[in-house]
């Protein structure tokens, strides 16, 4: 039987799966950003209210998510089989020969850790290290990293410039040319690259913190 506190869980949870938070899913989905907001759960007279199946569709079809992964989301939290996915640390991953050309894990040098599996098989993890990236990012935190997952505007990426940097932001604006990134840490500026600078770019879809 499905329980009306299942489903917000179950909503809530692909919301952190995907470093986002419900009102953040729910923007991403084209909803009002209050949509999942506690508040909406029940009525001011106690009556529960449920979520829509059209929102439904909408944050699976955003997040990449089938009906499959939601419902076990509901029966135990772990959205998907669990997996051992490559994990190494951020100032590792700027090395040679960790990536091949379209941002996937290659070669030695990895880790692995326990995850709940995602649908995108080349799924990986870094961990920062370092509080550069802070508030959002702190030392010890891991972020999941997904090389097929689509972007849009204010995802967090990671991106690695054909000169072998390792550059993590918010994604402004992407056109046919460039690629704009707002730095996590307030204290840096912001970024443009030529496309052609880029070797791969790709969407940070869970952290930790």
């Amino acid at each position: 039987m499905l329980k009306h506190a299942d489903i917000w869980a179950a909503i809530d949870r692909l919301a952190k799966l995907n470093g986002l938070s419900a009102s953040g899913l729910a923007r991403r989905s084209g909803l009002d950003p209050t949509t999942f907001n506690p508040s909406k759960r029940q009525s001011s007279d106690g009556k529960l209210r449920w979520p829509s199946t059209e929102s439904i569709s909408k944050i699976l079809d955003a997040t990449g998510s089938s009906i499959a992964a939601f419902v076990r989301l509901i029966d135990d939290g772990s959205g998907l089989p669990a997996r051992r996915i490559p994990v190494v640390s951020r100032a590792q991953a700027a090395a040679e020969g960790l990536f091949d050309d379209a941002g996937r894990p290659a070669g030695k040098g990895w880790d692995e850790v326990d995850f709940p599996n995602l649908s995108d098989p080349t799924a990986y993890a870094l961990e920062i290290a370092g509080n550069d990236m802070a508030p959002i990012y702190r030392d010890g935190d891991v972020v999941v990293v997904s090389p097929a997952a689509g972007l849009r505007r204010g995802d967090r990426v990671v991106v690695k410039t054909v000169g072998g940097e390792l550059l993590v932001g918010e994604l402004v604006r992407i056109s046919a040319n460039r690629i704009d990134l707002k730095p996590l840490s307030g204290d840096q500026a912001p970024q443009s690259l030529k496309l052609s600078d880029v070797a791969w770019k790709a969407r940070i879809v869970w952290s930790s913190q």
